[in-house]
């Protein structure tokens, strides 16, 4: 796909962003410095690009970088009765991540075909062995739920969550690992890289975490499909949102 009409994926709710109020100057100014470093044709090396993109998308997405203040959706609710009241809100720094690393990877020259034999036992032991960890591990109990902000949560996840973790993590990250360091080290790295950046909520739900990237690695790695990723990605999301507590069970 040209550069051009990529460009309106993070240029287009960015705009948005300060047309609304949430995005300062100084957002702004970083905004476009980091769509500038993730598109603009650079003589660096692969490794030092990499390297750049990683650690400024992590700053982003952990909105330890200033000008970006969330939208507030929802009001702080209990949906469920061991966790603390949770607030829907769309997070701009990592909204941005996510769309700029999307037009980053429509860029790319087209991926293998897929192998969906193998993906049916991927996506049952992925769906199966998180969960299942996680109560094992205490982190959660069982809550089947029906929200009503079920709709919006979803859409947010998927746009904001889903988008830039899978983006960063498996397009950019382990399509590095594995190439430079072969198939299993680099998806392993990437999962357990996942898992780390999961501790400030627990360490033991960074171990879940790592053991659900290692399930996303899988399939992006089998299938050849980022795609194939976010769809599990958002499905052990929706398990966790709708049958497990939410956001994380309180010790």
């Amino acid at each position: 796909m040209p550069l051009l009409p990529r460009l309106l994926l993070p240029c287009c709710p960015l705009l948005a962003g300060v047309l609304m109020g949430h995005i300062q100057p100084i957002g702004l100014l970083l905004a476009c410095l980091f769509i500038t470093l993730v598109l603009a044709p650079m003589r660096l090396p692969q490794w030092l690009w990499t390297g750049l993109v990683i650690v400024a998308s992590l700053l982003l997405a952990a909105h330890l970088l200033p000008g970006f203040t969330p939208w507030l959706i929802t009001e702080p609710q209990r949906i469920s009765a061991d966790a603390p009241p949770y607030q829907l809100r769309l997070a701009w720094d990592k909204l941005l991540v996510g769309c700029t690393l999307l037009a980053w990877w429509l860029g790319l020259p087209p991926r293998p075909a897929p192998r969906p034999r193998l993906m049916l036992p991927i996506f049952i032991v992925t769906l199966l062995a998180v969960p299942g960890l996680a109560l094992l591990l205490g982190v959660v109990a069982w809550q089947p739920k029906w929200p009503d902000m079920l709709g919006a949560w979803l859409a947010v996840n998927l746009a904001v969550a889903i988008l830039a973790e899978e983006l960063l993590f498996r397009g950019l990250l382990q399509t590095r690992l594995v190439g430079w360091l072969g198939m299993w080290p680099g998806i392993l790295l990437t999962a357990l890289l996942f898992g780390a950046v999961h501790i400030p909520f627990s360490p033991t739900f960074a171990l879940v975490a790592a053991v659900a990237g290692l399930g996303y690695g899988l399939a992006m790695q089998v299938s050849g499909r980022l795609s194939v990723a976010m769809a599990l990605h958002g499905l052990v999301n929706l398990v966790h949102f709708t049958l497990l507590s939410y956001p994380l069970r309180i010790v």
